[in-house]
């Protein structure tokens, strides 16, 4: 497995590939969550090439960048032991200018749900991801759908700027108990990981129960998010599934359910797509 920290050395690499290539992006600290995307792309294409960076331009200035979790050296050797091709571990220099001033936005995606809470994330998001692809040139690209408005804006982005990258959504993995893998869960303190289960328990009764108007689903997610220790709601939100836009009503067509809580410090997502019930077996 090769070890590329620079944006030459990885394009020589490429270059020299033959075939198809899927290419995993990461922030590292990884989890079975991530390798379920690698295994999704060793199966689909002929060489897989992963990236490990923490990208500084999607944190805001009062989030956890100085926290995020980095595994470098459990992180190369799990990667390695899943048969990736190339990693490319870059540092923010050689990944921005100085004098960068170009940035890439889904101007109306970018700024709802979760951008919202946490301006000019997306934006981050869409320029790292759109060099990645510059750099990296693959033929798809995977990513985990625990991270729903993440993947609606790549999706976006590659259509609206013709970017011939195949974008492919990897159902997320859950923990024993149902907590969606996720690198942040490293920081729950014990208290705080005993109760975010509360997410997939909010759910999964959301799900169980179909026909719910969307204000009773609402108060539903809330009663059950309300009783779990130490959690604060940051954004409870029901949107039609492939648009993101606002639903009321008895949706009659799939709706995704997008949570958003706080455990001290740390922000968890959760979603879940609901069929309406005529759509139902």
């Amino acid at each position: 497995m090769d070890i590329c920290e620079t944006k030459t050395s990885l394009r020589s690499f490429r270059a020299a590939l033959p075939g198809k290539v899927g290419l995993v992006p990461t922030m590292g600290a990884l989890h079975e969550g991530h390798l379920s995307l690698v295994r999704r792309a060793r199966a689909e294409n002929d060489h897989v090439i992963a990236t490990i960076f923490v990208n500084p331009t999607q944190f805001g200035p009062n989030e956890d960048l100085d926290t995020y979790p980095r595994a470098a050296e459990a992180d190369l050797a799990l990667l390695r032991a899943e048969g990736v091709d190339a990693v490319f571990t870059p540092a923010p220099a050689e990944m921005y200018h100085p004098d960068a001033q170009t940035v890439v936005e889904t101007t109306q995606l970018a700024k709802i749900l979760i951008g919202r809470l946490r301006p000019g994330h997306f934006r981050g998001v869409a320029t790292v991801v759109t060099k990645l692809f510059n750099i990296c040139q693959p033929d798809a690209a995977y990513f985990g759908e625990k991270d729903y408005q993440q993947l609606q804006v790549i999706r976006t982005m590659v259509r609206d700027l013709d970017i011939p990258v195949r974008i492919e959504g990897v159902p997320t993995m859950r923990e024993a108990d149902g907590l969606a893998m996720s690198s942040r869960n490293l920081r729950l303190t014990p208290e705080a990981r005993a109760a975010a289960p509360a997410l997939h328990a909010a759910l999964s009764a959301v799900q169980g129960r179909p026909g719910l108007s969307v204000g009773r689903m609402r108060k539903l997610l809330r009663e059950i998010l309300e009783r779990a220790e130490g959690a604060e709601i940051a954004s409870i939100d029901i949107r039609d599934a492939a648009t993101l836009a606002p639903v009321t009503g008895t949706p009659d067509t799939p709706v995704v359910v997008l949570l958003a809580v706080r455990f001290g410090p740390v922000l968890l997502i959760d979603n879940r797509v609901i069929a309406p019930v005529k759509d139902r077996p």
